[in-house]
């Protein structure tokens, strides 16, 4: 990031931006603070309208995401999850189909999608991510829906 870009992100104004939040219940104690600190950071950003949605679990937040990008109202959105590694390849499954996904919808709809689903080896990795990660995604919806804006 150039000295001019870094300045910009700091001062990021959410002011009249429509973002959704679709967030997966699997690993709910992770994916509900992950929210929490999303919508929290957004609010201090100046966004006021907010929509959250739930789903049961990452490999469905891209349909979610999906749905409400059809609707064309959005400035951006973020995508929250958490998957933990366990004993079985649906780890590098679940994370790759996902990620892939909220990147395809991304680009096809030329909508900003913030991918804050983590992926972690244990729980305790994931609770250490939650929160940054949260306002993190906050930051990069509307740093992104700005420069779209803007480019546009």
């Amino acid at each position: 990031m150039q000295a001019a870009d870094k300045g910009q992100a700091q001062h990021l104004d959410g002011q009249g931006l429509k973002i959704g939040i679709v967030q997966a219940r699997f690993n709910e104690s992770i994916t509900n603070a992950l929210a929490q600190a999303c919508t929290t950071e957004l609010k201090a950003l100046g966004v006021s309208d907010i929509t959250h949605v739930q789903v049961p679990g990452a490999l469905e937040v891209p349909l979610a995401l999906q749905a409400l990008a059809e609707h064309d109202e959005f400035d951006a959105l973020v995508a929250l999850g958490c998957i933990i590694r366990g004993e079985t390849y649906h780890f590098e499954l679940v994370a790759n189909e996902s990620g892939s996904a909220v990147t395809r919808i991304g680009l096809d709809y030329k909508l900003p999608i913030a991918n804050a689903i983590l992926t972690t080896e244990n729980m305790a990795q994931a609770v250490a991510r939650q929160d940054e990660k949260g306002r993190d995604a906050a930051r990069v919806a509307v740093e992104m829906a700005c420069l779209l804006e803007r480019l546009n």
